[in-house]
């Protein structure tokens, strides 16, 4: 049986999307908060507090910030008193979040590159779990979620945000028409590389559409599931806890 996954529009090995997700945040690494803020005009900034308000982290408990990448949401759930592990499987990306906290006197949080498949944490390891613009990227969905559901102990939640399919008539074509035109021309400008803003607006499409992704969690084993849309749906603040 051929074990096949997508990269972008194409369907690769999950090896050669490992790899190849791996090269494109390698490249885009040390522009990609500035991209983030040219592709969205900063909404992403909004979407990221308010993902961090339906969390609602507490005073002393273990965050798991899977993807965290550049430190985006780390810092705000450090913030808040929470003890955050930020992990991802690009040590580039890594590189840069840690060196944001050094700038903002943020010494307080664990770095650790991790595979979202494969993670080396303990069962029951977490009081939450977040992943916010990460999962569309790993090969097999179903197996970070299982894996996010291992780690957490019973009562924990999982929080993930990402991007979806909007549902607004209107909206959706001409986002669709700024997907494709202006964000890999924003990459070429911005970060140097067209290519990797490419296979990001192409892995959205592939992505599971949004009550799809609900079903995956369930499956997962999360109950009281959510889904709450933002802009239609063009992101989406997904939930769940282990019980």
């Amino acid at each position: 049986m051929n074990d096949t996954v997508s990269f972008g529009l194409e369907d690769v090995s999950p090896e050669e999307k490992t790899s190849r997700v791996g090269a494109v945040f390698s490249s885009v690494a040390k522009r990609y908060d500035i991209m983030n803020d040219a592709m969205s005009g900063g909404m992403h900034r909004l979407w990221k507090d308010r993902f961090v308000r339906r969390l609602k982290p507490r005073e002393g408990e273990e965050i798991l910030d899977m993807a965290g990448g550049t430190g985006d949401i780390a810092f705000r759930l450090a913030d808040r008193g929470a003890i955050v592990t930020v992990s991802d499987i690009n040590q580039d990306m890594l590189d840069v979040g840690l060196e944001r906290a050094v700038k903002r006197g943020l010494d307080g949080l664990v770095w650790s590159r991790q595979d979202a498949e494969v993670l080396t944490f303990g069962d029951k390891s977490f009081d939450a779990y977040t992943i916010a613009f990460g999962i569309r990227n790993v090969g097999h969905v179903d197996r970070a979620l299982s894996e996010a559901f291992r780690v957490l102990r019973r009562g924990g939640r999982f929080f993930c945000l990402e991007f979806s399919t909007t549902e607004w008539p209107g909206f959706k074509e001409a986002y669709d028409v700024y997907s494709d035109k202006v964000i890999p021309k924003l990459g070429s400008a911005i970060a140097g590389d067209e290519a990797s803003y490419r296979y990001l607006v192409e892995s959205i499409r592939r992505f599971p559409k949004m009550h799809e992704f609900e079903a995956l969690i369930r499956t997962a084993g999360f109950t009281n599931t959510k889904v709450e849309p933002i802009l239609g749906g063009a992101v989406a603040i997904h939930s769940g806890w282990k019980v």
